[in-house]
């Protein structure tokens, strides 16, 4: 049983109902971060799971609106159905406009997109900076005893710490830029005329534009991106990571930061419960190959 689910769904009926919204035959697109639902009304509802979600998406919505007036491809809050953040039952709700998607983006509109995005100003107002990638994960670890191991727990804590030391060594000459924060080729939408929108911008903040970009080379890594793929997306971008010196410890530091959603998770959601044994055994194991998946698999 998905509990995860199922209270985001019971949670959607209400939430809806109390801004004139039909939830009925409601599609559930995902749960990991957030229940994504798409609704008949061509609106998009997301419902936080996260802890953080109520500091964070007040900001997450003004740089959507930000980016939408400059122009910028991405999705578009649905400002109009009511003053957003909504907090339902204490978790937080917000509602955007769905966009169609018809066929695989490339990671060629990946790079491009990217390389657009960081070339814009910082936005005029406050965003978090990114000075501590793992700091998640280490929340986790700390308060998720329950689906970790003792010695699982000792070798996360030593493994965190490290990469922090590593992360906070590593030097760039470019300045900071405006993240998307989780620039991976799902939370890019293909459109029906071919051009493509960012979404889910939970991770926003203001920091090294490798931390961007890095998501498609750890796609090659563990999600099944071939080097085809990386390498049409570093051409596009117009630079390429794996050329530059801090690379392994990138990598390494998205390796860690990509079970922290599924230490979370695990209680409620079968998915995570599954997925998280697998990145654990690998990353222990120093198997920097091991195929890791987004969802199940067939």
């Amino acid at each position: 049983m998905n509990m995860l689910a199922d209270e985001a769904t019971a949670i959607l009926v209400e939430v809806c109902e109390s801004v004139g919204l039909d939830a009925r035959d409601a599609r559930l697109l995902r749960v990991r971060s957030n229940a994504v639902f798409k609704l008949r009304d061509e609106i998009v509802v997301r419902i936080a799971t996260a802890p953080d979600a109520m500091t964070r998406l007040p900001v997450v919505l003004a740089v959507a609106r930000w980016l939408a007036d400059q122009g910028f491809p991405t999705v578009r809050p649905a400002d109009e159905l009511c003053d957003q953040p909504l907090v339902y039952d204490g978790r937080v709700v917000t509602f955007w406009h769905y966009v169609p998607a018809s066929g695989r983006p490339t990671t060629r509109q990946l790079g491009k997109i990217l390389r657009s995005l960081h070339l814009l100003p910082v936005p005029p107002f406050p965003l978090k900076r990114l000075a501590d990638p793992l700091a998640e994960v280490r929340h986790s670890v700390e308060h998720r005893k329950e689906v970790l191991s003792p010695c699982q727990r000792a070798w996360l804590r030593d493994r965190v710490d490290e990469l922090t030391t590593r992360w906070e060594s590593l030097e760039t000459d470019a300045p900071a830029v405006l993240l998307h924060g989780d620039a991976w080729i799902d939370n890019l939408l293909r459109c029906s005329d071919g051009h493509a929108v960012l979404c889910d911008w939970d991770g926003v903040a203001v920091g090294p534009r490798e931390w961007d970009l890095v998501h498609t080379y750890h796609g090659q890594r563990r999600f099944g991106l071939t080097e085809a793929d990386v390498d049409e997306f570093a051409g596009a971008y117009g630079s390429d990571l794996r050329g530059w010196h801090g690379y392994p410890t990138l990598m390494e530091v998205r390796d860690m930061y990509a079970i922290g959603i599924h230490i979370r998770n695990a209680t409620r959601d079968p998915f995570s419960r599954k997925e998280l044994p697998r990145r654990l055994d690998s990353l222990t194991r120093g198997d920097g190959q091991a195929r890791w998946y987004l969802t199940e698999p067939a």
